[in-house]
């Protein structure tokens, strides 16, 4: 038996039912070895379930033309964001058989494959968790440049090579801190933090402060569109990869709080709306 650790697109595959036989045998065997790993497969699958019990009935509706048009031209299109999200949700399920990280958000990118995005992202992810936790707690010091200097966004933008843009989340009930340089794998990286909007009269300066941090990078350029959430103990993650467009290059994104998935989903797409790529 061969005893290497599956990589995550191995694991996929075997969620998916795509392997061998035999290879499906040692990725069991593997995973009865490995209790971590075999609750992170599940919690996959559970995603894939869910996904599917929501999206099923839209796969019965036909395709529009304009989006059939897109996956075989590989072309642009414009869409309503809402029909956009639904659209690109079911083709991805449809396409990729219900694989393990199909978003509501996905952008259509021809043959990119979520496999793809699952194993490239997992290093930059655990730095935006590890970045998160560290800088969260600061009282005094939390970030670098603060919300109301007005060169954040351009400072970072220039240092990234990616647009920058200082998302508005008033709406969703958090503002913004501030922002920071932070360094990545293969260059510089960011992170926004945003704090729960406290109303007049409400509890104590004292208590902790409820805030989520936006961690942005600058990706390789074959690095596919994908959306995907995770949880490491109390931190919930939704990162995503923005593919290529007229207006930019690929951009990786990841939110992290310590909050419900469906309130960090809320500012998840709040973000996806405000991208500099949106049309």
């Amino acid at each position: 038996m061969n005893t290497a650790a599956p990589d995550d697109t191995l694991l996929c595959a075997w969620i998916d039912g795509e392997l061998p036989p035999e290879r499906r045998a040692e990725v069991e065997a593997w995973l009865r070895e490995h209790p971590d790993d075999a609750a992170r497969v599940r919690a996959w699958s559970a995603d894939a379930r869910s996904l599917r019990s929501a999206l099923d009935p839209v796969l019965d509706e036909a395709v529009p033309t304009a989006l059939t048009q897109t996956v075989w031209r590989k072309a642009p299109v414009v869409l309503p964001d809402f029909a956009w999200r639904r659209w690109a949700a079911a083709l991805a399920l449809f396409v990729l058989g219900g694989a393990v990280g199909a978003g509501a958000m996905w952008r259509v990118q021809g043959s990119a494959s979520t496999h793809t995005v699952l194993a490239s992202s997992g290093g930059w992810v655990q730095r935006a968790a590890v970045a998160h936790s560290v800088y969260v707690p600061e009282v005094r010091h939390p970030v670098e440049v603060k919300a109301q200097e007005e060169h954040l966004s351009r400072w970072l933008t220039r240092r990234l090579d990616v647009p920058v843009k200082l998302f508005d989340l008033r709406e969703q009930g958090f503002e913004l801190v501030g922002g920071r340089l932070l360094p990545d794998a293969s260059g510089p990286s960011a992170q926004l933090m945003y704090q729960a909007i406290t109303p007049p009269g409400a509890a104590s300066a004292a208590a902790k402060p409820e805030r989520v941090t936006v961690y942005l990078r600058k990706p390789d350029d074959t690095t596919p569109a994908g959306f995907r959430f995770e949880r490491q103990g109390e931190l919930g993650l939704f990162y995503w990869v923005e593919g290529k467009s007229a207006n930019s290059g690929p951009t990786g994104y990841a939110l992290v709080g310590a909050l419900p998935r469906e309130k960090l989903l809320a500012l998840a797409e709040a973000i996806y709306r405000q991208e500099p790529s949106r049309p």
